[in-house]
């Protein structure tokens, strides 16, 4: 390649990614997930567009895929909140597991006996479309403001379900018999049972490390972060267990740990995350021949109906038997399944071993996705006010970011007071921080001072407290606390709830 060329293709990326963060404003303005958007640029540039570009490898684009895939779920695992996530975790671990073969098993049925298919494309085109994506998921619903059961729920399945999806994939795509149920039971608890252990063990050894050791710049900290995750899925895959579900637990860790320069960490791993989607649907949209998926489109719309309508609705009534889920979330949860990047990802995967039909599959899978979060996406916050689902009255979380001073064995805590904050009208004095800890510095209005104990906070200051190592863990809690409990934090838990 030439320096020319090089060029030449330096402007085409920089032209897509520019067209690619406009689509984005389109997408929040339009209440569509971003990633049609993001299709219909790769479909324009591919052969049946105006960029009349071949492109036909599908295994590079598996490849891309999980790559990207990899920095999805880690920007996911990131922003998952801990306290959020906590009581959701056994509803989202049986609807990841059980629901899914609930789904695999009544899609696979509809696409055997309504379109005709072999099981063995029927079970992969079962299994590939049981992955949700909470990314499509939260893209269309940034504007309503859910329970945090619903919001805890949605957000565990959809990282937890794409390590046994992948798994049943995999297995239904290679060549000769498919292994009996209960074998392939044995190895997904196995691999998501070592897959767990080391991303929870890489999380905490990697939190502890980024606390305990001053980096020379505050830069390194969102690279730290992300080499991190990254490793987690790279151990679990070579440990034969899920690298996806690794990869998740770790970041999930990682978030949760309070680490120093947090929101510059947060934002890297946000514009990593919008990156790997925008290179990985356009990739996608490429490998799409237009006028090939007319013959699938009506296979595609079948499947797509007894999968949303059958499929997801039993998969959430069974999988919550055992749990106290009012009907209003379980109908939300039913039509809140959106597919996105997972699924067209997990349809090249037949592709590369060779399997029969695959292109087809490919092109039932591409079809389903695109026309039913055409349906569903901009339904859902509709969905969400008619039931009743709407909650803003929870308050926001302080926006705390810690920098190490390593030298004078202390930490600066930058908190953001947010408009919807309880610290809202409390008084310095009020904050009751431990001792060794101290508000040095209130900005308000672009101005800094000094406070006085009888400083009154208000919305949108920004504080600088100063915390010695022994007590940094203890002001940052209790900082926490008021911003949820307000005045009555001294009665309230850390977490601002009554104990």
């Amino acid at each position: 390649m030439t320096v020319h060329h090089l060029n030449q293709l330096l402007l085409v990326c920089s032209l897509v990614l520019l067209v690619a963060v406009a689509a984005v404003r389109i997408s929040s303005r339009s209440g569509l997930p971003s990633l049609l958007l993001y299709l219909g640029i790769g479909i324009a540039m591919g052969q049946d567009g105006i960029g009349d570009v071949h492109f036909d490898n599908a295994e590079l684009t598996q490849v891309i895929g999980y790559a990207a895939l990899v920095v999805i779920l880690a920007e996911g695992g990131l922003g998952t909140k801990w306290k959020e996530i906590k009581p959701a975790l056994p509803a989202a671990a049986v609807l990841s597991t059980v629901g899914v073969a609930v789904s695999v098993g009544i899609t696979a049925a509809g696409a055997h006996y309504l379109v005709g298919l072999e099981w063995r494309q029927a079970l992969i085109i079962g299994a590939v479309v049981s992955s949700t994506d909470a990314a499509a998921v939260f893209s269309v619903l940034r504007k309503v403001p859910l329970p945090s059961r619903v919001t805890g729920v949605l957000e565990a399945e959809s990282g937890f379900n794409d390590a046994p999806v992948v798994i049943l994939v995999v297995a239904f795509s290679t060549a000769g018999p498919v292994d009996d149920w209960y074998v392939l039971l044995g190895e997904i608890a196995l691999e998501l049972a070592i897959g767990a252990a080391i991303g929870l063990a890489v999380g905490w050894l990697g939190a502890y490390g980024l606390r305990h050791v001053a980096l020379p710049a505050s830069g390194l900290y969102p690279i730290a972060v992300m080499a991190i995750a990254v490793a987690a899925y790279a151990a679990g895959a070579m440990a034969h267990g899920s690298g996806f579900l690794a990869v998740y637990l770790a970041s999930m860790v990682l978030g949760n740990a309070r680490l120093p320069h947090w929101p510059a960490t947060r934002g890297f791993a946000e514009g990593l995350g919008w990156l790997a989607q925008i290179g990985m649907f356009v990739l996608l949209g490429l490998l799409v021949t237009p006028h090939d998926l007319l013959d699938d489109t009506w296979p595609a719309i079948v499947i797509g109906l007894v999968l949303t309508v059958v499929a997801r609705p039993l998969e959430v009534i069974l999988s919550l038997l055992p749990f106290r889920v009012p009907w209003p979330e379980k109908a939300l949860l039913s039509w809140a399944g959106l597919r996105g990047a997972v699924p067209i990802i997990l349809a090249t995967i037949p592709m590369v071993n060779g399997v029969e039909d695959s292109q087809r599959i490919f092109n039932i899978v591409f079809v389903l996705v695109v026309v039913y979060t055409l349906i569903q996406g901009p339904t859902l916050p509709w969905l969400a006010r008619k039931l009743r689902l709407g909650d803003s009255s929870e308050a926001a979380d302080l926006g705390i970011e810690s920098a190490p001073l390593e030298r004078l064995q202390g930490h600066l805590l930058s908190v953001a007071i947010p408009g919807e904050s309880r610290m809202h009208g409390v008084e310095v004095a009020e904050l009751r921080l431990p001792t060794g800890s101290a508000v040095t510095l209130v900005v308000r209005d672009g101005e800094s001072f000094v406070p006085l104990p009888t400083t009154v906070l208000r919305r949108g200051d920004e504080l600088l407290v100063v915390a010695t190592d022994p007590v940094r863990d203890a002001a940052e809690k209790r900082l926490r606390a008021v911003g949820h409990g307000g005045k009555l934090a001294s009665w309230l838990g850390t977490d601002g709830e009554k104990h």
